[in-house]
């Protein structure tokens, strides 16, 4: 992230904090990237501020109201922000999910393996006392999808696209390696046990990498896989790309209903 983008985003925080008045944190996608979720990149700033303050949103900023602990709140860039736990639960709780995951895999890319789980269940713990128990399961279910492998958000969507659609659970970052145990590649997600393989392709880097890629589905194809490519236009009308990896299970003897 540029210097220049990232200090702007502070100073429109920094502003936002000041027209919520006394009392308020920063929250929701604001907090999440603070926090490092890159996936909840907003030019609103979201703020939290206690029931007691009434205060309206406007133009730029949107202000929540709850209630939190003083234990909840953190320092980022001198800013009060609401914990990455806190901020966590509370994106698992409302759309879009796809933003939710993508938010929460990144979390759990940035914590270390031994504190995942105990991240975990914090934010388990916390969905379970919230006042409010709109979108809890929702939140529970997403919250056992999250995976600390997702390379991108877009990898993340994907992956809920898939399962939203009745597939089994995916393998992300699954690698290929030879019998000699050398690695070849890694697939952003597979069916290893079917031989099935997803590839998010970004623009810029399908078009930098086209002929490397058709050169690795080539030798996937040799080794008996069914290579599947996503562009960011499939996950927008998911329709197609469905269709597509339907008839790619049942050449595997694996029909999926629609």
């Amino acid at each position: 992230m540029r210097a220049d983008l990232s200090l702007d985003r502070i100073s429109r925080a920094t502003a936002g904090l000041l027209a919520a008045g006394q009392g308020a944190v920063l929250s929701r996608n604001t907090a999440a990237w603070i926090h490092g979720c890159t996936a909840a990149e907003s030019l609103d700033v979201h703020v939290t501020v206690p029931y007691s303050n009434w205060v309206r949103s406007k133009d730029g900023l949107i202000v929540h109201h709850d209630r939190f602990a003083t234990e909840d709140v953190v320092y980022r860039h001198e800013l009060p922000v609401l914990s990455l736990a806190a901020t966590i639960t509370e994106l698992l709780c409302v759309p879009p999910r796809w933003l939710a995951l993508a938010c929460l895999d990144q979390a759990l890319a940035g914590l270390p393996e031994h504190e995942i789980g105990e991240f975990r269940a914090e934010v388990d713990q916390r969905l379970t006392v919230r006042d409010s128990n709109r979108g809890i399961r929702i939140a529970q279910a997403l919250l056992f999808t999250g995976t600390n492998k997702a390379e991108s958000p877009w990898e993340s969507r994907l992956r809920l696209t898939v399962i939203d659609a009745g597939f089994p659970w995916p393998e992300p970052q699954y690698e290929i390696r030879t019998l000699s145990g050398r690695l070849l590649y890694v697939l952003d997600l597979a069916w290893p046990d079917l031989r099935i393989g997803l590839e998010y392709d970004g623009y810029e880097a399908h078009e930098e990498r086209a002929e490397y890629d058709a050169e690795r589905d080539r030798r996937m194809a040799e080794r008996g896989w069914l290579m599947i490519r996503v562009r960011k236009g499939d996950l927008t009308d998911p329709g197609p790309l469905i269709e597509r990896l339907r008839r790619a299970f049942e050449r595997r003897g694996h029909p999926i209903s629609a």
